[in-house]
């Protein structure tokens, strides 16, 4: 999932003689800066808050004992907003380009942007460009709405689709959901406290972007809704139980919010829905390895 921004980012900042990049990340995209910026021979920083995954935060500090001098990484005290505090105060000005969300020319959206094509694109040689009626996804900074949106607009100026837009559902953990508090306030989004909550990419308690996402959320005739983290862990572990599927929390919060969905009548019948699970729970073991299905004991 960060992957797509990331690749993208990484590609243009070394066509253009950037080598040297600084992210501040709840996890995934540090992660996925150390990979690429590696394998692209650039010099990058990642900060992370100190609720990031474990695993995640292990490979990133391979990563420094692997490339010393190459990879770079700092842990602070709290979420990303700090994460973003300390990139500005260590990094900026020693030189480092930082491609934060939304701090960058644009270039992870243009990554992020794939996601809407590959949801228009025909399934079937000869077959239409279509969209669905409705797009499900977990929204911490909102890159990926405003890429999937960008996506459909070009391809609406190309003749591939028409004027009609997915209605478009961000979903955010009860924690922290300055989305939803601006939704339905019907005002501008503003930062709120952050919490704590298993669905670690949507730890964002404010985005500088969250207003573009806002009124894409608004003209699509959708919406911002929060779930609980109860209802996130059980969607998680139902989720295993019935498909093995080892989906992250940040994609269980999406299933945990399609009942309500149905019942505000966002989803209606025979409304063709996609659901977006933006990355593993294997990132997030041994944290949340209590709401994994136990095998039975054979006798």
């Amino acid at each position: 999932f960060k992957d797509r921004g990331m690749a993208m980012t990484v590609a243009m900042a070394r066509k253009l003689g950037l080598n040297k990049l600084a992210v501040p990340t709840q996890g995934n995209a540090g992660d996925s800066l150390a990979s690429y910026g590696v394998a692209a021979g650039l010099e990058v920083a990642i900060v992370m808050g100190s609720d990031t995954p474990m695993p995640i935060l292990g490979k990133v500090a391979a990563y420094t004992r692997l490339f010393p001098g190459q990879v770079h990484l700092d842990v602070v005290q709290g979420t990303i907003r700090e994460a973003g505090a300390l990139v500005k105060q260590k990094y900026l000005s020693e030189g480092f380009f930082s491609v934060a969300t939304f701090q960058e020319p644009g270039w992870r959206i243009e990554g992020k942007k794939t996601m809407g094509l590959e949801l228009a694109e025909p399934t079937e040689p000869g077959g239409r460009w279509s969209l669905p009626d409705v797009i499900v996804y977990p929204t911490g900074g909102g890159t990926g709405v405003l890429g999937m949106a960008k996506a459909f607009d070009e391809l609406e100026t190309l003749g591939l689709i028409d004027e009609r837009r997915p209605r478009m559902v961000c979903v955010q953990s009860e924690a922290t959901a300055p989305l939803v508090h601006a939704f339905e306030a019907g005002t501008e989004p503003t930062p709120v406290e952050p919490g704590e909550t298993l669905a670690v990419g949507l730890n964002v308690a404010g985005g500088v972007g969250h207003f573009r996402v806002l009124d894409i959320v608004r003209a699509s005739d959708g919406c911002c809704l929060a779930v609980s983290e109860d209802a996130i862990a059980q969607a998680l572990h139902d989720t295993v139980e019935a498909t093995g599927w080892w989906i992250s929390p940040e994609g269980a919060a999406c299933l945990a919010a399609l009942e309500p969905l149905v019942e505000r009548g966002t989803i209606r019948s025979g409304d063709e829905v996609v659901v977006f699970n933006t990355g593993s729970l294997e990132k997030y073991l041994p944290d949340l390895r209590h709401l994994l299905p136990m095998p039975q004991a054979q006798m």
